[in-house]
């Protein structure tokens, strides 16, 4: 008697917005289904870890309520009422409408709009391809990453550093501004194989007592936005206690003894009346690395979203400056290795397109520039038509009231390309199904590793779900839209960009399953000079000038501190506003991805907002209460979750849950700002002054 077969495996790579991007091994059951997600245990950085949430991928793959068909909007705006569609209708009626937006209001009225629900190279770009072939308005990718990045580069000149992997060979580990626990899993990992194997000591610093600080052997618990003033407080003691390498700075800063003077009075008792923390912390930190020359910075994105984020992340790596950490294998300061992958993607985003340099709206702004400011809309034509690709803005976008303002537009017309009927989605007057990151074929590369992965089809899509790029050649047809890059497949355009980039072919790349692009030791720690003219790193930038990846518009930058220093710019509590609101990750969550599977929504319950039992007493709130938070732009009504993990006057709310999860239908980020964070735009997130009072 046959054996009945047993699942076989696939290799692939997690698509999802996470520095890890980790390799996974794919189990494909026999009846072709997906089962349990693996990490891949000899990939070098993965080390066979994954978060839970993407070890259960197969919840959200064969969920019952994935769009299978195209649909087109029957009833009013909003209401969820489609009919069943088409390929050929919807696509018509799409290409439709927006040649109607551009004869009426020209080209840049139609704007596509996308970001990081696949971080896919190939399904994420090709939008681009559409819009320099059509003329239409530009993104500024501002929601995520710009303050982190801009104050990274300010100091090194180069998005680069320590090998990631060296976190397994420090001797101390400092996680600052980011739960990796919960976001960045492998940071974890190799943090931990380093307190195993070499007695390394962790040290997490974050807002409120995430389980990274929990699992910590350092865990330091600040007020929101006062990151920098800590920095500046442990380069005071460095300085004061000789701790400082004074001959590497001069090898390789730009104006250490300039430093030293500001520094002088930035002492931890300066620190601790900003920051909460006390002056014994401050100093057993500043000792701590002072002493451990093979100390590992992993800074991360969080505590940059606030108004002052670009000048916490330059002060935080110029800790690693002034000790002199990037001497040593396992020491340096690590943000993300962008600028090591060098890909030519001219094919994927048609960047040979001539006139295409149309205005570039900020995605932060929909809300603004949906309703019509002058200013958002860069004096331009209003946003007649949106196409909507890999995100949720109706969720995740700032300044909620005025997103859904624009959203109930009569006149703007809406095409939205989903997996699941999101809340953006259901605003659309088409709805488009979607592939999942198994159903086709991409690339992806690692911003928290140096990874190149490829990531091909294994599984079909379910009912009608057609990738992202069938729709840009689809839409480009209709359109009248050419270039090269329509006629090509997935995998014809993994295949031309990495042979154009120097990295051998898609079938070499195929049998590696990965391609390690670290740079050698010299460069990766800046040892032959940093990346600017005169190869030293940068204490004090020129903010005008830094050369950031994405860098926009110019924000409030005149009044940045020309070094290292506390920046007092921040939402600051006042009496109609007693509370600090710091809009966290949540655990199973990522952004609003993973909320329609069963296990994340078991884990995270509902909407919640941490608050200390002190503070709730004094503004009558009860444990598991329904509260109301609210400030200028909005409110919005969760439940209260007594906790002491938080400093006084500082709430946390994590996840971003759908709208419609809270009571009254207003999500968390009705309460945050579209405001640019200086120099170059981004959002803070976790820069919000509220009140809170029983619902």
């Amino acid at each position: 008697m046959n054996k009945p077969a047993g699942p076989r495996f696939g290799h692939s790579a997690c698509p999802h917005d996470c520095p890890s991007t980790c390799a996974v091994d794919v189990e494909i059951l026999p009846d072709g289904r997906i089962g349990r997600l693996r990490g891949s245990p000899d990939n070098a950085y993965t080390l066979g870890v994954i978060c839970a949430k993407v070890a259960r991928y197969g919840e959200r793959i064969h969920h019952p309520d994935r769009l299978l068909h195209p649909m087109i909007r029957t009833g009013a705006k909003g209401s969820g009422e489609f009919r069943r569609a088409s390929w050929d209708e919807a696509l018509d009626l799409v290409a439709e409408k927006l040649l109607e937006a551009e004869r009426q209001h020209g080209a840049e009225s139609v704007w596509p709009y996308y970001y990081a629900g696949t971080m896919g190279l190939v399904q994420r770009d090709g939008i681009h391809r559409l819009r320099h072939a059509k003329g239409y308005s530009r993104q500024f990718d501002s929601i995520c990453t710009n303050p982190a990045w801009t104050g990274y580069i300010a100091g090194t000149g180069r998005l680069a550093g320590p090998d990631p992997r060296e976190m397994a060979l420090s001797d101390c580990v400092v996680i600052w501004g980011t739960n990796a626990v919960a976001t960045q899993v492998n940071v974890m990992t190799h943090a931990v194989k380093a307190r195993k194997t070499r007695g390394a000591k962790i040290v997490a610093i974050d807002v409120y007592e995430t389980e990274t600080v929990r699992q910590a052997d350092m865990g330091l618990v600040l007020r929101p936005g006062t990151d920098a003033a800590l920095a500046c407080a442990v380069m005071h003691v460095a300085f004061r206690d000789d701790y400082a390498d004074r001959a590497y700075m001069a090898a390789y800063a730009d104006c250490p003894e300039e430093l030293e003077a500001h520094l002088a009075t930035r002492t931890p008792e300066w620190a601790a009346a900003i920051t909460g923390l006390s002056v014994d912390e401050i100093e057993a930190f500043a000792r701590l690395v002072g002493t451990t020359p093979k100390t590992y910075f992993r800074l991360g994105y969080g505590f940059t979203r606030q108004r002052n984020g670009t000048v916490s992340m330059h002060a935080a790596a110029s800790i690693a400056t002034v000790l002199g950490a990037w001497q040593h294998e396992g020491g340096g300061a690590f943000h993300n290795n962008g600028a090591i992958y060098t890909l030519d993607k001219t094919m994927i985003e048609g960047n040979d397109i001539p006139g295409r340099m149309t205005r570039r709206l900020d995605q932060s702004r929909i809300g603004a520039i949906l309703t019509g400011d002058a200013e958002a809309l860069l004096g331009g034509p209003k946003v007649a038509a949106l196409f909507i690709q890999n995100t949720n803005p109706v969720s995740v976008a700032p300044d909620q009231a005025r997103v859904a303002a624009g959203f109930a537009r009569e006149d703007l017309f809406v095409c939205v390309h989903e997996q699941f009927m999101t809340e953006t989605a259901k605003m659309a007057d088409v709805v488009l199904p979607a592939t999942m990151f198994v159903e086709h074929d991409d690339i992806y590369k690692g911003g928290g590793h140096q990874y190149l992965l490829f990531g091909p089809k294994l599984a079909e899509a379910p009912g009608e779900a057609r990738e992202n790029h069938f729709v840009h050649v689809e839409l480009a047809r209709r359109l009248g839209a050419s270039h090269r890059g329509f006629e090509m497949s997935s995998r014809e355009h993994v295949d031309w960009m990495l042979q154009k980039s120097g990295f051998g072919t898609l079938a070499e790349l195929e049998e590696k399953r990965w391609l390690d692009v670290q740079p050698d030791f010299r460069t990766a720690h800046y040892l032959d000079g940093f990346a600017q003219p005169d190869g030293k790193f940068r204490f004090r930038p020129d903010w005008r000038r830094v050369k950031a990846p994405n860098a926009g518009p110019m924000g409030p930058w005149e009044a940045m501190p020309a070094l290292p220093d506390y920046w007092p710019v921040i939402e600051e509590a006042d009496a109609a506003h007693p509370f600090r609101l710091v809009t966290a990750p949540a655990r199973s969550f990522l952004n609003s991805t993973f909320t329609e599977t069963p296990g994340s929504l078991k884990r995270e319950g509902r909407p919640e907002v941490m608050i200390r039992p002190g503070d709730a007493a004094a503004h009558g709130i009860t444990e598991g209460a329904l509260v109301e938070i609210g400030n200028g732009r909005g409110r919005t009504r969760v439940h209260a979750k007594f906790f002491d993990g938080l400093k006084p006057g500082v709430l946390v709310a994590e996840g971003i849950w759908p709208n419609a999860a809270h009571d009254g239908g207003v999500g968390i980020n009705a309460l945050t700002g579209a405001d640019p964070v200086a120099p170059y735009g981004g959002a803070a997130f976790h820069d919000n002054k509220v009140w809170i009072k029983p619902a």
